[in-house]
């Protein structure tokens, strides 16, 4: 019975350490941002400090010409503290309130 509690105590400290402390007032997880709203897949294609670029594809329909063409959309996303965020990943984005000019979005969470 000893050595199981010093095992899960072990673990418990292991992923207490492993965990980022996240003291973010616009984290949607530890902080007190909402998400509501639409919801996005899309590749990191630029960073700057706390905001990212993410770009997704979508296809368009022309009525009059019955065709449809595909279109590039740039979000502009806030990317809380506790998420490691790099450019060429695959992340999911939540639309939220306006942080700023140009962000209405937030990093959930990173798929690849």
């Amino acid at each position: 019975m000893k050595n199981k509690n010093k095992e899960n105590e072990k673990n418990k400290n292991e992923k207490m350490n492993n965990e980022k402390i996240c003291h973010d007032e616009k984290c949607p997880f530890h902080g007190t941002l909402s998400v509501r709203g639409r919801y996005f897949q899309g590749i990191v294609k630029k960073i700057f400090g706390k905001r990212a670029v993410v770009e997704f594809e979508r296809f368009i329909y022309y009525k009059k010409y019955e065709r449809y063409a595909k279109a590039r959309t740039r979000l502009h996303a806030y990317i809380p503290s506790c998420l490691d965020i790099a450019i060429g990943n695959i992340v999911k984005v939540g639309e939220c309130r306006r942080l700023s000019k140009i962000m209405h979005f937030v990093v959930l969470k990173k798929i690849k």
